[in-house]
């Protein structure tokens, strides 16, 4: 398996653990980076505010994003970042409680990779991760983190 990181980008301090023990129990080692809002995200995306000090480290390769996040939305950051050229080909993973179709084809359109919806209980968790990272780390080939 890869060591690109993940930037986890989840706002729930419960979803937050649940993920963190079931990538764990699914054995996927790729270090793991948490921001809890999508300015923040911007932000270590962009290297900007708190995230300065990341300057020349390479960007997450793979982002799990929530949609419903306090201040911009996971919404906005995905549009935000698929638009823009530096940033558009790191793979966008919705992992989000929703599954309206309404946001389901928005996050297509404006670029998502994949679309889960996050299971209900802890072995779901499980096996929607290991699924996950089976896929994103060993079948899929990935760009080279900027």
């Amino acid at each position: 398996m890869g060591q690109n990181k993940i930037l986890l980008v989840e706002d729930s301090e419960e979803d937050f653990l649940t993920t963190k023990r079931a990538f764990k129990k699914a054995g996927v080692a790729n270090p793991m980076d948490r921001v809890k809002t999508g300015d923040e995200a911007l932000d270590y995306i962009r290297h900007n505010g708190p995230y300065r000090d990341l300057a020349g480290a390479d960007h997450p390769g793979l982002i799990l994003l929530d949609l419903n996040l306090p201040g911009t939305d996971g919404r906005a950051v995905l549009r935000d970042l698929k638009a823009d050229p530096l940033f558009k080909s790191i793979p966008i993973i919705v992992f989000t409680t929703s599954n309206d179709e309404r946001d389901i084809e928005a996050c297509y359109r404006d670029g998502a990779n994949s679309y889960i919806q996050k299971p209900l209980d802890f072995r779901g968790f499980v096996t929607a991760l290991g699924r996950l990272q089976d896929y994103w780390f060993e079948i899929a080939i990935l760009p080279k983190p900027a």
